[in-house]
């Protein structure tokens, strides 16, 4: 899964959010600073979660962002649905309307055994579970295992 930046600063922006007290309002130079990133980046990827109803904002001197719900019912595969549309896809094509023939025919359940998978983690994981450090217990267990494997074949983690 290739992800842009501007899904994973929204996945960052919305973590950071999650992270504070519930209610508090944030100011979009703070979670820029707080996280790095591009302030006028982060300003359209707020308004993209502003229209997918993830974030509420508050204008004038003391307003700023806060979720729309409580974290725990935010999944990261909502953020990433907003700012990218579908998890996994081929060349922008639904995944019924792949022109596979053949010995490729298979191809087609690889990829929505790929989309399932990244689904599952994706959907099983809410920012408070991210903001709080402890992950559900199945996408530990995955993270755990791609950890093992990496190091039984003595490299360092790509990410």
């Amino acid at each position: 899964m290739r992800m842009s930046a501007k899904a994973e600063y929204a996945v960052r922006a919305m973590v950071e959010m999650a992270a504070r007290e519930a209610g508090t309002l944030v100011k979009t130079e703070d979670l820029a600073k707080a996280q790095g990133i591009p302030p006028q980046f982060l300003v359209d990827i707020l308004s993209d979660l502003r229209t997918a109803h993830l974030v509420r904002s508050r204008r004038g001197r003391d307003g700023g962002y806060e979720l729309a719900r409580p974290a725990a019912q935010i999944s990261l595969a909502d953020v990433l649905r907003c700012i990218d549309g579908p998890l996994a896809s081929v060349h922008d094509t639904g995944l019924g309307d792949l022109p596979y023939s053949g010995a490729t025919t298979p191809l087609t359940d690889v990829w929505r055994a790929l989309r399932a998978s990244m689904r599952a983690v994706l959907e099983a994981t809410s920012l408070a579970d991210v903001a709080g450090g402890e992950l559900p217990p199945e996408v530990a267990a995955l993270a755990d295992d791609y950890l093992g494997q990496e190091s039984q074949r003595g490299r360092r983690p790509a990410g």
